[in-house]
């Protein structure tokens, strides 16, 4: 969770993402001409220079392999790889293989994944299970380290904590579920609320004035603050991205999982799903809570009121960290440069 180190060079391509969502049959998104259609053909051009960009620097670098991370602009660099013959080595967050991912794993020369290997169709003489590299201080912390960062946040050692977010952008249903729920969600424990910066003045306006002094709102936290945050806390409610799940994994904070139906290929909902199976989470119904924002209320007092649930799913959910991450994907890395 440290910030990004300003001396590394960073440059940038022409690319495009093509929409797909999950919630909406194929058959609508090829009506919908304007707000997907039209978007992916500009988008899939953008991808063409993309590639001719990436073409064009990777000739100038000439690097000996090439590290990519699944997301969208990685698609372009990829294909540059293949066509120049460069070593190609891709990563997996999610509990299923993305799109960008899915292509060019026909050409990696090694595989790293976010999960076990149970979860993907990769082939498994080039698939590793490697995990999330993360920052080595995300890691279980001692009673005494729990009460020190809520000192640090002005809670009360003996006062629950719970920190909710809907990741860096806010998530409007769960904004909306404390809204409604103001007074009684900060009846038994101090509540964080990470709105995301573009919901931070209506979520501040809808509770007004009479906001319980337990409840806090911040539109985002800085990397350390965050830190402070999930180490502090005694439940973390939030969505089903792939690093965030990890990262209280690696804290082993009893969570409960909102996924977001709505994004591309259902990944929130794969990653929520891989996790429940294994007891390592609660999850809770995008739609539901948005319909009934008391539950959200009673899953957290359910939790707080029941030691036995909160050590349950601190144990459960630390099957899920790799703390030796980064240094497996290193060495995936070099091993895999061409000589």
């Amino acid at each position: 969770m440290r910030s990004v180190d300003a001396s590394l060079p960073v440059e940038t391509i022409v690319s495009g993402k093509f929409r797909r969502y999950h919630n909406i049959p194929v058959w609508k998104q090829l009506l919908q001409f304007r707000t997907i259609v039209l978007p992916n053909i500009i988008d899939t051009a953008k991808i063409v220079v993309g590639t001719l960009q990436s073409l064009l620097k990777l000739i100038l670098w000439r690097p000996d392999v090439i590290f990519t991370k699944g997301g969208y602009v990685c698609l372009p660099v990829g294909v540059a790889a293949r066509i120049l013959g460069i070593p190609l080595v891709i990563h997996d967050s999610d509990t299923h293989a993305g799109l960008t991912n899915t292509i060019l794993a026909k050409w990696a020369v090694a595989i790293a994944t976010g999960a076990p290997l149970e979860y993907y169709d990769y082939p498994a003489s080039r698939a590793h299970y490697t995990g999330v590299p993360l920052d080595p201080a995300l890691r279980p912390v001692s009673e005494a380290k729990q009460h020190e960062a809520k000192s640090k946040l002005g809670i009360a050692a003996d006062r629950p904590f719970v920190v909710i977010t809907g990741g860096g952008l806010g998530a409007k249903v769960i904004n909306d579920a404390v809204v409604a729920s103001s007074s009684n969600i900060t009846e038994h424990a101090d509540i964080l609320l990470l709105t995301g910066k573009s919901h931070f003045e209506e979520v501040s306006k809808a509770i007004g004035d009479e906001r319980p002094t337990a409840l806090r709102l911040e539109p985002f936290l800085a990397v350390q603050d965050l830190y402070v945050a999930f180490t502090a806390a005694d439940v973390v409610v939030g969505r089903a991205g792939a690093t965030t799940l990890l990262e209280v994994a690696a804290l082993a904070k009893p969570t409960i999982l909102i996924p977001n139906a709505q994004l591309t290929g259902g990944h929130q909902l794969t990653n929520a799903a891989r996790y429940e199976e294994k007891g390592a989470v609660v999850v809770l119904d995008d739609a539901t809570v948005e319909e009934n924002p008391s539950v959200l209320v009673q899953t957290i007092d359910a939790i707080l009121r029941s030691p036995e649930q909160k050590d349950h799913l601190s144990q459960a959910i630390r099957q899920f960290a790799r703390p030796d991450a980064a240094h497996e994907v290193a060495a995936l890395i070099l091993a895999s440069k061409r000589a």
